[in-house]
């Protein structure tokens, strides 16, 4: 049994059962199993393959931040009071510390008031090296 496991890592007992079979052992599968749990056998979980980030024509480096100020996430995030009217909330967050930086909530945020809140950020934390965003819609601006 250990052998066929050796051979044939990703066989879980009832394959290996079969094997025995096969080979003309005369094996119950409950016994395999027994002996399975004995020697602490385990099919390995199977690995995922990691998403790529954007189409190679697009070509995007996911770049990690490797140290405070180094990687800033902003983003908008709306929301609806109980009367329906909309709520916007401006956030940045630095993405090594995960300490959010700046939460801006108004019922509307301009490009104005992003770069205001930016400028004040620069002079208080310095000038980050790159800023991260999804580029969605709301990031249009005349």
């Amino acid at each position: 049994m250990l052998e066929l496991v050796g051979q044939h890592c990703r066989y879980g007992y009832r394959r290996i059962t079969a094997l025995l079979r096969a080979e003309g052992w005369q094996v119950n599968r409950k016994r395999v199993y027994r002996l399975w749990r004995k020697e602490g056998l385990k099919v390995p979980q199977k690995k995922r393959k990691r998403r790529r980030l954007g189409v190679s024509e697009n070509g995007c480096c996911h770049r990690r931040s490797e140290h405070q100020d180094d990687v800033w996430a902003w983003d908008f995030i709306f929301d609806r009071t109980t009367n329906g009217s909309t709520l916007k909330c401006l956030s940045i967050v630095d993405e090594y510390t995960r300490e959010c930086l700046a939460l801006k909530i108004d019922r509307s945020i301009t490009s104005e008031d992003v770069l205001d809140t930016l400028a004040e950020l620069f002079a208080i934390r310095g000038v980050p090296n790159h800023i991260r965003s999804d580029n969605g819609p709301e990031f249009i601006a005349k």
